[in-house]
């Protein structure tokens, strides 16, 4: 199916979808204003599909402050702009009354209850006689989706509520779950779901291209079960997808994160998002303005600047040069003149390769702004490639969300940690990231060659080094600039206003106070 009409069938569902739809504000109780269709007729399975585009439309409009949310804790990233509670965060510093906490909390929670609800209409259709396996699929791929977003609501807040079901009233009652056992349900998930996804490449999807497959689901448990540092599991999921030999890096690690990307045999979930190649009219985007340049003169005129609230840190900087790294620092890192300035005074760093500069590749000139220094390479998209006619930053790029890189990294960090498998050596698995980076092979690798191997792979993307770091309590490398980070700073407080409406999480936050 060509992406244009899946993103029509997409706008179809959301104006149409009969399930479970819930109007959320910024700060709206997500508890309220829910309401469901009844009036479906499930002896017409054709129109089953109109449930799994509906999930998909969620899926991919992930509120822009989720992300950021996630990932700025980490040595990698610094919050720039003008929001001064995302600065406290990235500072370890929380106040529960920032409304990105909440709009996180709220967003992601009001997802799954209405995967829930697709789920449970899609069981309606196969009681009524829909073909079993096409159904079956359908509702494994949501229960994915779902898994992906729990991850990240744990990682947040650590012990969190699993709902059961599409009723938000029952969010009051549910038992708050700890965040191993969160972990342990999302990869038991995983289990049930797996048997019923495809075995294919998500790019070889011809219904969805770019949809969840078995591959996606073994990534999610790999993932839940590294946070349970049950490392076998995690060798077994990720040696599986390893051993089927359907991914691949990517061969030019820059395009990788641009339009030339989308797809890529790389990609295991990415958030697809289109313009439909026409200077007009419909068009789904992930908001890049938050990553992108304040002050640029972009080599096509007229390309939209950005808000620039996400900075490369200095530590990340030097870091990079320390290893001789140039592919995946200049794809990183988007240097001003004022950064390149910064790095050469360091006596260290006096003299930096000609290659730094603060014009892209592509020729779009970055230009210095109060708020920054840096800017993040992964999430700017070039204006040449904007398509004729679509001015808005990064307009057309897709956001991508689990790689194959992270695959084989996290296949070497299990087998560092204890766990076996006969799909591939941690040497080898390292090396074959190092090396499409440009690097030389290392023998032996230990957790710290692997754990830089991911810090100098997954700059700016997902707060992947903050988790890792915390993981394995290397937390020293979190003080830097000023911070000081502690153990109680692993997770974010419940935000305020959802403290005020469910008292089980408030008795929650009140022990682990008391504790």
């Amino acid at each position: 199916m060509k992406i244009h009409k899946l993103y029509s069938y997409i706008l179809a569902a959301l104006t149409g979808l009969p399930l479970v739809t819930s109007c959320i504000g910024l700060v709206d109780d997500p508890l309220e204003n829910v309401q469901r269709v009844e009036e479906t007729d499930y002896t017409q399975p054709q129109n089953m599909n109109l449930l799994l585009y509906g999930a998909y439309a969620d899926l991919y409009a992930i509120g822009w402050e989720n992300f950021p949310t996630i990932a700025v804790r980490g040595d990698d990233v610094n919050a720039a702009g003008d929001q001064a509670a995302l600065i406290d965060t990235d500072n370890f510093h929380y106040d529960r009354n920032f409304w990105l906490y909440n709009n996180t909390w709220s967003g992601l929670y009001s997802d799954i209850l209405r995967w829930h609800g697709a789920q449970e209409e899609l069981q309606k259709y196969l009681e009524a006689g829909a073909n079993e396996a096409r159904a079956l699929q359908y509702i494994a791929e949501v229960k994915v989706m779902q898994g992906f977003e729990l991850f990240q609501l744990a990682r947040l807040w650590g012990n969190i509520l699993i709902p059961q079901g599409s009723d938000p009233g029952e969010l009051y009652t549910l038992e708050v779950t700890s965040f191993e056992g969160v972990m342990q349900h999302i990869s038991d998930q995983m289990d049930q779901a797996i048997p019923d996804l495809p075995s294919v490449h998500p790019n070889q999807r011809t219904d969805i291209p770019g949809g969840i497959t078995k591959y996606t689901a073994l990534a999610v448990k790999a993932l839940a079960n590294l946070e349970l540092k049950n490392y076998q599991a995690v060798a077994s999921a990720t040696g599986e997808i390893i051993a089927d030999g359907q991914f691949q890096l990517a061969s030019n690690y820059y395009q990788l994160f641009k339009i030339p990307g989308k797809l890529n045999g790389e990609n295991i979930l990415e958030f697809q998002y289109s313009d439909y190649g026409t200077p007009s009219g419909n068009v789904n985007n992930y908001l890049y303005a938050f990553f992108g340049p304040p002050s640029w003169t972009p080599a096509v005129a007229g390309a939209s600047p950005g808000w620039g609230f996400w900075e490369p840190t200095t530590k990340y900087i030097k870091f990079m040069l320390d290893r001789g790294e140039r592919t995946r620092l200049e794809t990183t890192v988007l240097f001003t003149p004022d950064g390149i300035a910064e790095i050469r005074s360091d006596p260290n760093y006096a003299n930096l390769p000609g290659w730094i500069s603060n014009v892209s590749p592509d020729g779009d000139v970055f230009n210095n702004h109060v708020r920054l220094k840096f800017l993040s390479g992964k999430h700017y998209l070039p204006s040449t490639q904007l398509t004729p006619g679509r001015l808005a930053y990064g307009s057309n790029k897709n956001f991508i969300c689990i790689r194959y890189a992270e695959i084989l990294l996290m296949h070497a960090e299990a087998l560092v940690s204890g766990a076996s498998s006969q799909a591939m050596s941690a040497d080898q698995a390292v090396n074959a990231v190092r090396s499409r980076a440009g690097l030389g092979s290392l023998s032996g690798v230990t957790l710290d060659d692997v754990l830089d191997e991911k810090y100098a792979e997954f700059g700016m993307e997902w707060g992947i080094r903050f988790y890792d770091l915390v993981r394995h309590g290397k937390t020293s490398e979190l003080n830097f600039g000023g911070r000081n980070y502690t153990p109680n700073h692993r997770f974010i407080p419940y935000p305020l206003e959802q403290l005020d409406i469910l008292p089980q999480i408030r008795e929650a936050a009140e022990a682990a106070n008391a504790g």
